[in-house]
């Protein structure tokens, strides 16, 4: 089969692998879309593993099922999540799912970018999810990534009515733009250093949108009646993004770290204000297997529309293409490849 083996960002070579075998308990999937995700160019991340094939944002068909698998069936159109928890160890317990041992080392093999892939065992078990006849392949592939957005809404409590800022509206914050307006937040910021995000950002639900270049706390503040933003949700890996949330986050409000800085970055926070203003700040990774079936169903209803995030759809062979529209992040929001196109 063909796979799109990573070397590094600008080095995304197509190379024939063996079709997986499978064993019991397990699946075969054929993978009809898979999603590149921001952390997919991360290569200060991505390259201490290389060369591998990535893509863990897949939707497919069930072509192979392993002795004692009840629950699909060979023709079953599939989303899978790559990391799934144990469920049983003290974070599971606690509702830390993210920091389980488990969820952190599961994997599906060999990745998305590839024309079919091996679910062990325990993603069969708790990773894997039908798609609803509405919901179409390229559609599916939103499932782990919408999960992720929902959950870190959940964890910064998100309320009907209040303000939201969308820092960096990329695909992670044109998603959360969409979820918090569906899920009834009141008027919607969203900041990015690209004209063509922020027109992307105003047409899928953001209010205002802002430069990042711009005075962002007087912008807010002059279109919330006064008022900072209850909650800041910070989508870019960016140091000044950091001063930024903290700069516009009004008294009592929540900021919700969603990307990651690279390793060994710091910063200064005023523990004094954050004190005094009663602020919290919110960490948020992964999505764990209710809130995949949730995302799910916000798909199917149309609640969160992730068709019009799709700006480009590619087969494997132009998967360097791929890799070269989301590293530039100049005119591409989603990038899907098509493995079987």
């Amino acid at each position: 089969m063909r796979v799109a083996m990573y070397y590094n960002n600008r080095d995304v070579r197509i190379e024939e692998m063996q079709t997986p075998k499978i064993g019991a308990g397990e699946l075969l999937v054929k993978v009809m879309a898979s999603g590149i995700c921001g952390s997919d160019v991360m290569e200060w991340y991505r390259i201490k593993k290389a060369p591998l094939v990535l893509g863990h944002e897949i939707a497919g068909e069930v072509v192979a099922i392993g002795e004692g698998v009840k629950r699909f069936k060979v023709g079953d159109r599939v989303t899978v999540a790559h990391h799934v928890p144990c469920n049983t160890c003290h974070y599971c317990l606690n509702g830390h799912y993210s920091v389980c041992e488990t969820l952190r080392t599961t994997n599906f093999y060999p990745g998305g970018f590839s024309e079919y892939i091996r679910i062990p065992q325990i993603n069969v078990d708790r990773g894997t999810f039908i798609l609803p006849d509405e919901v179409s392949y390229e559609e599916g592939t939103f499932a782990e990534p919408l999960a992720c957005t929902l959950l870190g809404q959940r964890k910064a409590v998100l309320r009907p009515g209040q303000s939201v800022l969308v820092i960096g509206s990329g695909i992670s914050g044109l998603l959360h733009i969409q979820l918090a307006r569906a899920l009834g937040a009141g008027r919607i910021f969203a900041v990015d250093i690209t004209e063509y995000r922020l027109k992307s950002a105003k047409k899928i639900g953001a209010d205002v949108v802002i430069h990042a270049k711009e005075n962002v706390p007087a912008y807010i503040r002059e279109n919330n009646n006064g008022s900072l933003a209850d909650m800041v949700i910070v989508c870019t890996g960016a140091p000044s993004a950091i001063q930024q949330a903290l700069n516009s986050v009004e008294r009592g409000g929540t900021v919700l770290f969603f990307a990651p800085t690279e390793p060994g970055v710091t910063t200064t926070v005023n523990l004094w204000d954050l004190w005094r203003n009663c602020n919290s700040i919110v960490m948020s990774y992964a999505g764990p297997p209710d809130d995949t079936a949730a995302a799910i169903e916000l798909i199917r209803a149309g609640r969160v529309k992730v068709r019009d995030l799709i700006t480009h759809r590619l087969g494997i062979a132009e998967a360097a293409l791929g890799f070269k529209l989301v590293t530039e992040a100049k005119e591409s929001i989603k990038v899907i490849i098509e493995p079987h196109r």
